[in-house]
């Protein structure tokens, strides 16, 4: 009997020793393999997708990242079949994607980005000297959107402004760069915060709001001629100096350009006294798409890294605030003096866009 129940508890000891080798098979695969999520994204979030730090980071918790790029207001008219999620640029258009697919509130709205106007020295120096710009020092300042849009509304050239004649970059009307309204988050935005001024500080609701503001959108619109229809591609020119002295950007490409210790020694970061947050919104179209927004928003680590690629994460302030504080010179931490114009409904933003474009 001895001999038999020794076997048995060998054969008992040997078992357990197989099945916790399998369970620890299991346990790492689990632990390793990664969950595949695919998706459409606004190109300004491409880099920080294809950060190998976030890439890392992403794998971590199991999942890898495919996405394409889009304009924000484009993604309604791509076929999102066999797609997990959807990561526009601001919350109008990911309503509207939320309403066409049937997503559940909330959604995950990760980090959001500020909109500025990134300007080189001389102009910077030339809009404070004609009241249309009050400057904080060399690299940072506040455009006073009234006092622009005025300008612009009675076709003010670069030549009418006292001091411009001393830089000859500078001619020809005044204006600002965009993108394209109808296709890019950023220009769309952009008529936001300028009808918000232009309506006396009132949100365009309706045809007499439209009717109102149209003239004025069309002429900041138009005399940019052909607009195109990414952020990145109005920044890259801007950087490279090519194109016009005023460029209407995010706050992150700015600050991820910074982090990355690279600039233009006379870059100036214009905050509009009246601007537009661009939240940042995941559009999830089934239960991956979810759980991957999620993520997003409340893993430590990839909240950093989105600091590092110059988002604001959503919530608690103190990340962007301690991960930014050497680029103070450049950027408005805690966006003072700052007012944050609401955003018309997609409908009502879609009317303006065109009557904007013509």
């Amino acid at each position: 009997m001895k001999r038999i129940a020794g076997i048995v508890l060998a054969v008992l000891l040997i078992g357990g020793v197989v099945a916790a080798v399998v369970a620890g098979r299991h346990g790492e695969d689990k632990g390793t393999a990664t969950k595949t999520v695919r998706g459409v994204i606004g190109s300004e979030k491409a880099d920080f997708f294809a950060d190998p730090d976030v890439v890392k980071a992403l794998a971590a918790k199991g999942y890898t990242v495919k996405a394409d790029t889009s304009g924000s207001w484009a993604m309604d008219g791509l076929d999102l079949k066999g797609d997990d999620f959807a990561f526009p640029s601001s919350q109008a258009p990911a309503d509207q994607l939320a309403r066409k697919y049937h997503a559940q509130e909330p959604l995950p709205r990760p980090f959001y980005s500020p909109l500025v106007v990134v300007a080189h020295r001389s102009a910077a120096e030339v809009l404070a000297a004609n009241g249309l710009a009050v400057l904080d020092g060399a690299h940072r300042g506040t455009l006073k959107m009234s006092a622009y849009l005025d300008a612009a509304r009675h076709n003010r050239t670069w030549q009418q402004l006292k001091g411009a004649s001393a830089h000859g970059e500078l001619s020809g009307t005044l204006y600002i760069s965009s993108t394209d309204p109808e296709s890019s988050n950023s220009g769309a935005l952009y008529l936001a915060a300028a009808s918000y001024v232009a309506n006396s500080g009132k949100v365009v609701a309706g045809d007499a709001d439209i009717d109102r503001t149209a003239p004025l959108l069309h002429q900041l619109v138009s005399v940019q001629g052909a607009q195109q229809s990414s952020s990145d591609g109005v920044f890259r020119d801007f950087i490279t100096g090519v194109g016009n002295p005023l460029v209407l950007v995010y706050e992150s490409q700015v600050a991820a350009l910074l982090e990355q210790e690279h600039g233009v020694d006379d870059l100036v970061v214009l905050y509009p006294d009246t601007t537009v947050n661009s939240d940042h919104t995941v559009v999830p179209l089934d239960a991956a798409g979810r759980a991957f927004g999620e993520l997003l928003s409340t893993d430590p680590t990839l909240r950093m890294l989105a600091v590092r690629h110059g988002f604001r994460p959503q919530g608690d302030t103190t990340e962007f605030l301690g991960q930014t504080s050497r680029l103070t010179a450049y950027l408005n931490q805690k966006l003072t003096g700052v007012r944050q114009a609401p955003v018309p409904t997609s409908p009502v933003l879609h009317e303006m866009a065109r009557r904007a474009r013509g």
